[in-house]
């Protein structure tokens, strides 16, 4: 039996294992980060200098898109930062994964773009965080695609809408986009309204597929109508430890994007799976789970490259 009272604190520092604090320790740091999700007044990242707008794009279906705009939204939000989330996608599944109605008939996305309502008459809390907002999607802006067609300087309609001045009273620091699988007009305006573009893309065979279309995408929406507009963070999605597969996409992408790509991947889990059905992110659902570590590491990582990238810049 070891005799605490006897414990030499500098013989133990020269041992291989002296170094490692509790918090290095695998058990600690799931711990801790749990312990962010639980109590979140306990930890918070540093804010962004300015509000950062993020489109999550990618028109490859079933990649984790709207499962990533939502959870690294729900993190950051835990984290100590104000976010809002604009669900650009009719199928609504981003708002029903914040909790949030999107039945036909509530102010949303659709009336925002064509003009109908305001920011401040579409925007709703989710129940689960008071820092976490959402402009809701409804079926209705199925047909956005068309009525925008018409429509003067239709590619800008979501930038104008959402510009800081009408957020202006809600000290928002991140909106994120959630688009629709695919490049028409909705990922067009979201890409107007955007700084930065986040591509989920999954380890899986033909991973990069697609995704060589979305980049001309954007660059013909930087040469012509959002020139600040870049490819600021690559999430590898689905991620599955056991196989070889999982690793050499992500090689791949890693030296397709180089340090775009978080070193916090996100693993295939059930919990992030089932979290939608209840409405909830999988921070609310199961916020001890490997899932929620995943994105709350993923968070945490995004805020900390960019304030990295401005102090470098000397901003």
């Amino acid at each position: 039996m070891l005799d605490t009272g006897t414990f030499d604190v500098e013989e133990f520092s020269r041992t291989p294992f002296g170094n490692i604090s509790p918090s290095e320790t695998p058990i600690a740091a799931e711990a801790q980060r749990a312990s962010q999700v639980l109590h979140p007044g306990n930890s918070a990242i540093a804010r962004p200098r300015e509000q950062r707008v993020i489109t999550i794009a990618n028109q490859k279906g079933g990649v984790g898109k709207t499962t990533t705009a939502v959870n690294l939204a729900a993190a950051l939000a835990v984290q100590g930062m104000r976010v809002l989330v604009v669900d650009l996608d009719p199928q609504g599944n981003a708002s029903t994964a914040l909790g949030i109605p999107h039945h036909s008939g509530i102010p949303s996305s659709y009336e925002l773009l064509i003009g109908e309502c305001t920011v401040r008459d579409a925007i709703q809390q989710s129940p689960h965080n008071e820092r976490l907002l959402c402009i809701p999607a409804t079926i209705d802006l199925a047909g956005a695609e068309i009525e925008l067609v018409s429509m003067v300087a239709r590619e800008g309609r979501l930038k104008a809408a959402i510009q800081e001045a009408n957020l202006a009273g809600y000290d928002i620091d991140y909106v994120m986009i959630d688009c629709p699988p695919s490049l028409g007009l909705l990922t067009v305006n979201a890409l107007v309204a955007a700084k930065e573009v986040l591509i989920p893309i999954q380890c899986e065979y033909y991973a990069l597929e697609g995704v060589g279309q979305l980049l001309r995408n954007i660059g013909l929406v930087q040469a012509h109508l959002n020139p600040e507009l870049h490819v600021s963070t690559v999430v590898l999605t689905m991620y599955d430890g056991r196989t070889k597969l999982a690793d050499q996409v992500a090689e791949e992408v890693r030296g397709h994007f180089g340090d775009a790509v978080l070193r916090s991947v996100i693993p295939r889990s059930v919990k992030v799976s089932e979290a939608p059905g209840y409405g909830m992110t999988v921070l609310d659902y199961d916020p001890g789970s490997r899932g929620a570590m995943s994105y709350l590491d993923a968070g945490r990582e995004m805020a900390s490259k960019a304030a990295t990238a401005n102090n470098e810049r000397g901003q």
